[in-house]
């Protein structure tokens, strides 16, 4: 008999990536203070919530990794363990109002470990990942398919209206590009255009010989949803038209399990070999203040099933049945006010 899942899996952690690698789980996501990176591990998603959280980084006090550390993922290529991550620098830049602005001025970074065990292994810094152009950048995410690395991220390109787009390119190693970037999408259907001009947080997921490329668009808020780009897994995806872009949402808010902003996730998969997907949502609507800075982001997951000719059934988000906290407050990895 399956394990439920106790939904949240992990509370006040946005952009959750988890990956199961020798029967355990890890876990990494946006840390509230947006100034490291930590990660967890556990032999059940369920036991995420209370496991230990170790930081494995820290942004340094000035230069170009100094500010706002967003969305790390944490991915395993070639027997090491990478973890991409967004960081802005110390100064700040100019928005077209003529304010300074330093949130949007992120670029894609990774970490690599080559020990076993990478909450206690050596991270070195690898540097910034040189997209092709200097722009802001966020949200990296890799994929190995037949034995070649690809990147996947959002960017913005400052000739194409919005914040983000997504991008994908083959890697030479798992820092370094091999192939410029190829623009697989960018906003432009209504759901994807209500507050910002933004594709971000992609995610691959590779089964049943097809490619699931989901993403999420349009803000913080309640509108914030997931979209999805399918290939088939033997196709250049390499070539725009190799991809199919769903014109609709496949996840968005539900407020009969109040559910709000479902969206930046991963896939991972429990023990018996069913897909989970992951992702991070709110459970109330009315927002105080900044919303990047309301840290009531939480992960949930759920078990993500398909139909008869294979192709995932996205259905509505689960409902909770973990107790939630009702105000802005910071917790301790175990749930308590901090």
């Amino acid at each position: 008999m399956p394990t439920p899942i106790h939904n949240p899996i992990v509370l006040q952690r946005a952009d959750p990536c988890v990956l199961r690698h020798a029967g355990e789980y890890y876990l990494t996501g946006s840390h509230p203070a947006y100034d490291r990176i930590v990660l967890r591990r556990a032999a059940t998603l369920d036991g995420l919530q209370a496991a230990d959280e170790v930081t494995v980084w820290r942004r340094p006090d000035s230069g170009p990794q100094s500010h706002l550390i967003w969305a790390p993922e944490l991915h395993r290529v070639n027997q090491a363990w990478y973890l991409y991550y967004a960081a802005a620098p110390d100064e700040e830049v100019t928005s077209d109002d003529g304010e300074a602005d330093p949130t949007f001025n992120h670029r894609v970074y990774c970490l690599e470990c080559r020990d076993e065990d990478p909450l206690t292994g050596t991270w070195v810094d690898r540097g910034q990942v040189d997209t092709g152009w200097e722009s802001f950048a966020l949200d990296a995410t890799s994929v190995v398919l037949d034995g070649v690395q690809h990147l996947v991220w959002a960017q913005q390109d400052l000739a194409i209206k919005g914040h983000s787009n997504i991008y994908i390119a083959r890697m030479r190693n798992p820092w370094t590009l091999a192939t410029p970037a190829v623009l697989l999408t960018r906003p432009e259907h209504d759901w994807e255009t209500v507050t910002f001009w933004v594709n971000e947080g992609p995610s691959v997921l590779v089964k049943n010989g097809k490619v699931s490329l989901t993403y999420s668009a349009s803000g913080t808020g309640t509108e914030y949803a997931m979209g999805l780009l399918t290939a088939d897994a033997d196709a250049d995806l390499l070539d725009p038209a190799s991809w199919t872009k769903s014109p609709d949402p496949v996840l968005a808010s539900d407020a009969s399990v109040g559910i709000y902003g479902p969206g930046h996730n991963s896939f991972t998969e429990t023990p018996e070999g069913e897909t989970v997907l992951v992702y991070h949502a709110r459970t109330y609507t009315r927002l105080d203040g900044d919303p990047l800075w309301e840290p009531n982001r939480h992960a949930c997951a759920q078990v993500l099933p398909f139909d008869a000719d294979g192709r995932p059934v996205w259905g509505r988000p689960a409902a909770l049945t973990r107790p939630v906290p009702a105000t802005a407050a910071l917790l301790s990895p175990e749930g308590t006010m901090v």
